[in-house]
C-alpha cells in the first residue's frame, strides 16, 4: 500500500497504464471516510464537466470502491455501462486508510468531523503510526492526533473487546461508542446508519437503536434491568405491560405501504417470476409478508421454545440487516435516486 506520508499523486494510482475497464453494475460502494456518504451536489457539479475524469481505486477482492464513489455516480447516471478503474488488493484497514488519504488530497473535501472519525479508526487500525504520520494521511494537526490517542487509549483501558466472524472489532461494553454515536447523529443528523456504525465501532441496527432513543427523548444508553426483574415467567416488565395495552397496529413498510401488496406487485415482474431463483425470492418474501400480518407471533411460540426461536429470530435479523445493506450498496451505483444515503 503507500506509504503514510506518501503523497497519493505520487503512488501511481492515477498511471494509465494500469487502468482496466470494468461494468458498473460489477462495482459496490466501498467503506468510505465521508459520515454523510456522497454528495449529490458535488456528483451535479461533475457531471458538468467536459473533461475525462481519473479512474477510480477499487478492491479487486471485493469489487468495492475505495475511492471515486462521486465518479461512479457520475458514470451511472450519464448511462454509462463500464468505467474506467485501478485496482489494489491492500488489506481493509490499509484501504480505508488509502480511502482517507486520497480524499484529503483531491476532489471534494472531508470536512473536519469526516477527518476525527477517520483518524480515531486509523489510530485503533495502525496503532504503531506515529502522530505526525496520521496527521498527514487525516489532514490533521499532529496535537490533535495525540488528543484523540489519549483519549482512546483511556476508553480502551476501560472495556473489553472482541473481534466477530466479520473481523471487525466491537467492545464489550458498547457504553462509550453509544454515547460518540448519539453526538454524531445530533451533530450530523442526516448521516446514514452504515456510516455512523463505521465511525464508532457498532452494528447499524444497534445505532438505529440510539436514533430511536434520542427521538424519545431517552439517553443513548440502555439501563441495565435489575436481577432477577422481568425474567421470571408471570413478571413482565413496564413495556411489555404498556404494549400489551395498546391496540395492535396492521404491519407497514418504512414507506407506509403494506408488505402484502409490494410483494404482489413484485410478484407479477417477469424478471422474478420467470427464473427460479427469482420465484425463490418471491416465496422468501411472501412467507415474511404473511408473518407480519399474524396478530401476534411471539404468542404462538411455547415457553420451552423461547430461547430457541429467539436465537433464530436474531439470526435471520441480521441475515435480513446484512440483505438491505448490500441492495443499498447496488442501489448507490445502480440507481444512485433509489439510495437510502
Amino acid at each position: 500500500m503507500t506509504r503514510p506520508g506518501d503523497h497519493p499523486h505520487h503512488s501511481g494510482y492515477r498511471d494509465q497504464s494500469s487502468m482496466e475497464t470494468v461494468p458498473i453494475v460489477s462495482l459496490r460502494a466501498g467503506d468510505s471516510p465521508r459520515l454523510n456518504g456522497v454528495d449529490r451536489a458535488h456528483v451535479a457539479r461533475l457531471a458538468e464537466m467536459e473533461t475525462p475524469l481519473p479512474p477510480i481505486l477499487v478492491d479487486r477482492r471485493t469489487m468495492r470502491v475505495i475511492d471515486g464513489m462521486h465518479r461512479l455516480m457520475v458514470a451511472s447516471l450519464q448511462g454509462r455501462e463500464t468505467i474506467e478503474v485501478v485496482f489494489t488488493e491492500d488489506s481493509e484497514a490499509d484501504m480505508f486508510l488509502r480511502a482517507v488519504q486520497e480524499n484529503i488530497a483531491h476532489g471534494l473535501p472531508l470536512r473536519q468531523a469526516d477527518r476525527r472519525a477517520a483518524a480515531e479508526r486509523i489510530i485503533s487500525t495502525h496503532p504503531h503510526m506515529s502522530d505526525r504520520a496520521i496527521a498527514e494521511v487525516a489532514g490533521l494537526a499532529p496535537k490533535t492526533i495525540a488528543s484523540i490517542r489519549r483519549r482512546s487509549a483511556k476508553q480502551s483501558k476501560q472495556a473489553d473487546a472482541r473481534v466477530g466472524r466479520d473481523g471487525k472489532v466491537r467492545p464489550l461494553d458498547t457504553s462509550e461508542a453509544r454515547k460518540r454515536a448519539a453526538e454524531l447523529l445530533t451533530e450530523q443528523p442526516e448521516a446514514s446508519l452504515r456510516d455512523v456504525a463505521r465511525a464508532v465501532g457498532m452494528s447499524p441496527a444497534t445505532v438505529l437503536d440510539v436514533r430511536k432513543r434520542l427521538e424519545r427523548g431517552e439517553p443513548p444508553v440502555r439501563k441495565k434491568p435489575a436481577a432477577g426483574r422481568g425474567t421470571e415467567p408471570g413478571n413482565r416488565s413496564a413495556s411489555a405491560v404498556r404494549a400489551a395495552g395498546r391496540p395492535a397496529r396492521g404491519p407497514r413498510t418504512a414507506g407506509g405501504a403494506n408488505p402484502s401488496v409490494i410483494v404482489e406487485r413484485l410478484s407479477r415482474d417477469p424478471s422474478l417470476h420467470s427464473s427460479e431463483r427469482g420465484r425463490g425470492m418471491l416465496r422468501l418474501l411472501h412467507i415474511n409478508a404473511v408473518s407480519l400480518a399474524h396478530p401476534d407471533p411471539a404468542a404462538a411460540v411455547p415457553p420451552h421454545c423461547v430461547a430457541t426461536v429467539l436465537q433464530l429470530a436474531r439470526h435471520y435479523s441480521q441475515m435480513w440487516s446484512d440483505f438491505a445493506q448490500e441492495l443499498d450498496s447496488r442501489a448507490q451505483v445502480i440507481n444512485p435516486s433509489a439510495s437510502g444515503l
